[in-house]
């Protein structure tokens, strides 16, 4: 080859690396651009700001996406988004929860967009009619809304746990959003909820040395986890203070040894005479056994994964199953087909649910029998090692159930969880029957006919109707009095507009 045809070759190369360069260069600049202009503030942002509208006006993606937790058209095996009467489907829980609030209304969670509407709507917080009334504790609201920071920052958090649900209704109106988890000026993760860090202290832990990928989880552990309502607190006197039982570790057994060491119980069940444990929804502490999180993976990667919009990439706040989203949160890991994906997570699920119902009845057996033996005569001494035995295998039941997503998330843990409240359950069976012989008692005692939730709820003793009508009035007479008033303390809040100067 010439010289000459060398140097053509040298020159067109350079001519086509230019262009290329310049291609590059081009597109960098037009998405700084674009970024500058898509995040310019519109208007500023304060401290413990609950309304979301306002973050969504310097964040409008995020904030477009965040009003998609109100889409209910997702439907899954275990959940989804659309509303589920876990009673109808499941009237075995009714009796399982006999003598609590869950008894009465138990519906499968929605999107964050509704955490306030559906917590006025629930039977469990009854029908107030003034200050003072009501039967939950005004801790009740405190993952619920970013209006909960705000007013622990004004009331002192002791004060917000002091008191009636009802009491600060008025106060409590925006849902879930960006305060829960977001620092106003930085945008950085933060924990807005004080029973995560207080939880990280008593196991000796700081977590301001969580990494930006911890976070991600972490903002979410602030009330996907189990809590309890501790009244006892020498310092905090009149409070029913929200408390993580983390003290001797996350595990289900640690926690069970916990609660059994300061004689804690929910509630008395209404059959069996236990003092039995709830679960609340213990999601942080089964995902961290499973193998995502030994991999690193958070919580935001499947259930906010990334998305393109315009050529911005932000993280999509449509908080939601990943198995409506698929391509964007399965399949950036796993290769394969989206109908094998969630077909792999049905059968997971399908197997451990069939274990789920038959420890159920189980339970429901054991709480029948040891009401018979009371029936019969038996002691507080005949019946503490039974009782004992009836609140540890449903504990671990309810553990495995109410974290939603934990046969997905560590199904090799609910697995050994379930299988272990079986043998305690099998074992209180055991002790009953023969209990049950010395009481003269011959035969088996009749399972209950409580084939639908409407049997069921008259089988433990509700009265549908008169709770159903209180809510209702609270619902036309309290809700319509708290908007007004939240209403007009937003406005006297109004909104500084940024300078665009």
């Amino acid at each position: 080859m010439s010289s000459r045809m060398k140097n053509w070759l040298l020159f067109a190369a350079t001519v086509v690396i230019v262009l290329l360069l310049s291609i590059l260069a081009n597109s960098i600049i037009n998405r700084k651009a674009e970024s500058q202009f898509a995040y310019q503030p519109q208007v500023s942002i304060n401290e413990h700001e609950p309304r979301n509208e306002i973050w969504g006006e310097n964040f409008p993606r995020q904030y477009q996406s965040f009003m998609r937790t109100r889409d209910t058209s997702f439907v899954s095996f275990m959940n989804g988004s659309k509303m589920r009467d876990a009673l109808e489907e499941d009237p075995n829980l009714v009796v399982l929860w006999a003598g609590y609030g869950f008894s009465k209304d138990y519906n499968q969670p929605r999107g964050h967009g509704y955490a306030v509407q559906d917590i006025y709507n629930t039977l469990r917080t009854g029908g107030p009619t003034g200050p003072g009334t009501g039967p939950m504790p005004s801790t009740c609201w405190t993952c619920k809304s970013p209006d909960v920071p705000r007013l622990m920052n004004e009331i002192g958090i002791k004060e917000f746990y002091t008191g009636k649900w009802a009491d600060i209704g008025a106060e409590i109106v925006n849902p879930i959003g960006c305060a829960d988890c977001h620092n106003p000026k930085t945008m950085s993760l933060q924990i807005s909820r004080p029973a995560l860090i207080e939880a990280f202290q008593s196991m000796g832990k700081d977590i301001n040395k969580a990494t930006h990928q911890e976070m991600r989880t972490l903002v979410c552990a602030q009330c996907h986890v189990e809590y309890y309502f501790n009244k006892n607190m020498p310092d905090k006197k009149g409070a029913q203070y929200l408390t993580f039982p983390w003290k001797d570790g996350t595990s289900v057994e640690a926690m069970e040894a916990y609660y059994d060491s300061m004689n804690f119980s929910d509630w008395t069940h209404s059959i069996s005479k236990t003092p039995m444990l709830k679960a609340q929804h213990p999601g942080y502490e089964l995902f961290m056994t499973g193998v995502h999180a030994a991999r690193g993976v958070s919580c935001a990667d499947c259930h906010m994964p990334y998305k393109a919009e315009g050529g911005q990439k932000f993280t999509d706040h449509h908080i939601r199953s990943p198995l409506d989203n698929v391509a964007n949160s399965c399949q950036v890991c796993h290769r394969q087909e989206k109908e094998a994906l969630i077909e792999d997570v049905y059968q997971r699920q399908k197997k451990i649910k069939k274990t789920q119902i038959a420890l159920e009845k189980l339970l429901v057996r054991a709480h029948v029998e040891a009401g018979k033996a009371w029936e019969l005569g038996a002691t507080e001494a005949q019946m503490k090692p039974i009782l004992q035995d009836i609140r540890h295998a449903q504990w671990r039941w309810d553990y495995s159930v109410a974290s939603h997503g934990g046969s997905f998330h560590s199904p090799v843990e609910v697995s050994r969880i379930v299988s272990t409240a079986t043998a305690i359950a099998q074992e209180a069976r055991i002790k009953l029957a023969r209990l049950l012989s010395e009481l003269g008692f011959k035969g088996e005692v009749p399972f209950p006919d409580i084939e639908t939730k409407e049997k069921a709820q008259r089988y433990v003793g509700l009265d549908m109707k008169k709770l159903e009508a209180e809510k209702e009035t609270f619902k036309e007479n309290i809700i319509p009095k708290w908007l007004e008033e939240a209403k007009k303390r937003e406005d006297q809040m109004g909104v500084d507009k940024v300078s665009m100067k």
